[in-house]
């Protein structure tokens, strides 16, 4: 089969290729797993995380990619939840020991033993994938390939932030960083909670100008003081300046969500500038999101089928990776990027 494969770790540049175009071994199911035909896999910035090392594979070569979806075309002895021409889903979660107290709480996200597709095995960036069928996500009919891959990322970690948010309709909430999840969790707040507003903090004017185009109130540079308080923040940006500045606009018992897989130690000298009166007194809270539950991708799923949500998307080529994940890392972002694979 074809796939783009990170063999070594490396900054990403404007021009740079990360990844290598390799014809490799087809990959074979165990007794418990499906043999899927990939059509699409949605880019995702932790891959740009992956790629240079804030949470690396622990082996190389690693095939990346985690919002999967694809065609069933073999299976172990085992599955009986899907056919053969299927159409399922893979997601970021990809195992879990099912024992702690985490997995039994539903709390997968949490266990000790998660296993990340694209990351601890391999993912989407190829024509062929694997995943345990217990793993596996049914895609709704309403989705073509190419809607359904960022749902499964993008989509369902906006679903956890928004659901740990705690937000009630009428509040008002900040998004900070508008790229996939961000867009996605504009849509759900305005089909959730109708009667809140919602205020988008980004870099780009392009960013801003598309916010406002999808129901923002109010758009503004990622240093900006909102026109109100907010009651909520979800913070989808590596930085740790944003953190800072979202502190400052939130109101007293207000709570920031940051839904980040890790921070840039670049600007981390920004820490500096926390002031417990101003950024964190009267009650304010932070919450990080962990991952994704099984359940969150399943409930997410229906509740976009249900919202007929359509993610704003870019296509590449599965050899137009590179090309991808450069424009993701230096804010050429509209919507989410999605290879088409199949």
């Amino acid at each position: 089969m074809k796939a783009m494969i990170l063999e070594q770790l490396t900054k990403i540049k404007v021009d740079s290729e990360p990844l290598v175009f390799k014809h490799i071994p087809d990959p074979l199911p165990n007794e418990n797993e499906l043999l899927i035909k990939v059509e699409t896999c949605g880019v995702c910035h932790t891959e740009l995380d992956e790629i240079e090392g804030r949470t690396p594979p622990e082996q190389l070569p690693r095939i990346l990619g985690h919002q999967i979806v694809g065609i069933v075309i073999g299976k172990g002895s085992k599955p009986q939840r899907f056919n053969l021409g299927d159409r399922i889903g893979i997601a970021w979660i990809n195992s879990a020991c099912g024992v702690c107290p985490h997995c039994r709480a539903g709390n997968e996200n949490l266990c000790s033993q998660f296993s990340a597709t694209g990351r601890d095995v391999d993912g989407g960036y190829a024509e062929l994938a694997t995943i345990a069928e217990d793993f596996a996500f049914k895609i709704p009919e309403f989705f073509t390939p190419e809607n359904a891959a960022p749902l499964l990322c993008a989509g369902a970690i906006g679903y956890r932030s928004l659901r740990l948010s705690g937000l009630n309709n009428g509040q008002r909430i900040g998004l900070t960083g508008f790229g996939a999840s961000a867009h996605l969790v504009l849509k759900m707040v305005k089909f959730l909670y109708p009667d809140s507003a919602v205020y988008v903090f980004a870099r780009n004017v392009r960013e801003q100008e598309f916010a406002l185009g999808l129901g923002a109130v109010w758009s503004g540079d990622t240093t900006a003081v909102a026109p109100e308080k907010l009651a909520v923040v979800i913070d989808t940006t590596p930085a740790w300046k944003p953190v800072i500045e979202a502190l400052g606009n939130l109101t007293p018992g207000g709570r920031l969500i940051i839904n980040a897989i890790r921070k840039e130690e670049s600007d981390k000298q920004y820490l500096q500038q926390l002031d417990y009166s101003t950024h964190l007194w009267q009650e304010k809270e932070i919450k990080s999101v962990a991952n994704v539950s099984r359940r969150d991708v399943s409930k997410f799923l229906e509740l976009a089928a249900r919202m007929k949500l359509k993610p704003a998307i870019e296509e590449y080529a599965l050899e137009e990776a590179n090309q991808a994940l450069c424009e993701l890392k230096h804010q050429r972002i509209r919507g989410a990027k999605v290879l088409r694979i199949g």
